[in-house]
């Protein structure tokens, strides 16, 4: 009887929920304060659709058939934003979340065949076929794969990084919804507050007179292991599926909150994403079905696709809105989503960056989100 009470109340509250997401939709508030809130988010986006040689051969390759050739694209542009963010390099381990196959990691061992001290860390949580980082065999670069949930994923408990203590580089193909805010959490509150804590040894007891002789000097080591030492060289992450974005997992809950957005909000914004990519029921639907069959034999095995169910809801507001405007408020949506990412990265000193890497006619998925330390701000000697 205890159950049965229960299940009505959590039945209860979702259609509550429903009836109110529906009513604001209706009344047209959230459209309004999301086009009230394109004035302060980065709307147009720059491209930086780059190539890197590692794929050359593939990508001339005419075996390769359409789906691959676009796959083989999309990593050739992650890479090339890594090169020029000069995040491949030796000593370092990279770690691809929602790894599905291993391709991205496979390419950036491609493209590091010559560089020493090279570790990759795969996270997958389901069982994926046809793996590809089984076959690498190099001496100077380690696979490892990790069947994890991303938030069960503790980093400095890795062995791979307890033992070698590698600056690490995450990076993630199409990093489903919650799984980029998962990621982005693991790397940047989990593994790097950890290592900043392990740096903070307590200094030896001294005495007083040697305490002042050596006080500037274990200052200047200090801010110098500080500066050197950054855990994480950087993030490198092609944006997916904002629809399977939540609340609970969100980075960017205090940029919402500041324009004075909540959980509802952000469940309508979250739904209403979905547009971006399925506004032409005929066309750009068929698209993205294309696209969702290309990725779950590609790359990122489970590929969940939500945007038929999406399509025909009741908040999909058909008959007043055009076709463009509900594109063009989808597209916004993500933006507002990816923005709250960018805040939040930024906030915890990186230089974080949104841009197009790929053209929307290869993957209407085209976001790259890339992060890297930003400079330490090293105040002007006062004269």
């Amino acid at each position: 009887m205890t159950m049965l009470l229960v299940l009505q109340t959590e039945l209860m509250s979702e259609y509550c929920e429903m009836l109110q997401t529906q009513k604001l939709l209706a009344t047209g508030n959230l459209h309004l304060k999301a086009l009230h809130l394109h004035a302060g988010v980065e709307f147009h986006l720059k491209e930086q659709i780059l190539s890197h040689q590692a794929l050359q051969e593939a990508l001339n390759d005419p075996k390769n058939g359409e789906s691959a050739f676009k796959h083989l694209k999309q990593q050739a542009s992650i890479l090339g934003n890594m090169e020029k963010l000069h995040l491949l390099g030796p000593g370092r381990c990279f770690i691809e979340f929602g790894a599905g196959r291993g391709k991205l990691s496979h390419w950036v061992d491609v493209a590091l065949q010559n560089v020493e001290d090279v570790q990759f860390l795969l996270v997958e949580r389901a069982t994926t076929r046809f793996k590809v980082d089984g076959k690498h065999q190099r001496r100077d670069s380690t696979f490892e794969r990790l069947q994890v949930d991303i938030q069960h994923l503790c980093l400095n408990k890795v062995p791979i990084l307890e033992k070698k203590k590698l600056p690490v580089v995450g990076m993630g193909k199409h990093l489903c919804g919650a799984a980029t805010d998962l990621a982005l959490r693991c790397l940047v509150e989990s593994y790097a507050a950890c290592c900043d804590a392990q740096n903070e040894e307590p200094a030896p007891k001294r005495s007083r007179t040697h305490q002042a002789e050596v006080a500037s000097n274990n200052s200047a080591d200090n801010e110098s292991s500080k500066a050197d030492c950054k855990p994480v060289a950087g993030i490198v992450i092609a944006l997916c599926c904002h629809h399977k974005c939540d609340w609970t997992h969100y980075v960017g809950r205090e940029f919402f909150k500041s324009v004075g957005l909540g959980p509802v909000e952000f469940h309508c914004f979250q739904r209403m994403s979905s547009w971006a990519t399925c506004g032409m029921r005929e066309t750009t639907n068929k698209a993205s079905a294309s696209e969702a069959s290309e990725e779950q034999t590609g790359d990122t095995g489970e590929h969940e696709q939500a945007f038929s169910k999406i399509e025909s809801g009741p908040d999909t507001l058909q008959g007043i809105l055009t076709v463009e405007e509900r594109k063009e408020i989808g597209s916004l949506c993500k933006r507002l989503i990816d923005h709250g990412r960018i805040e939040y990265l930024q906030q915890r000193g990186y230089k974080a960056v949104l841009q197009y890497y790929i053209e929307s006619a290869v993957s209407l998925e085209n976001v790259l989100l890339t992060a890297v330390p930003s400079p330490s701000l090293i105040p002007e000697p006062t004269t």
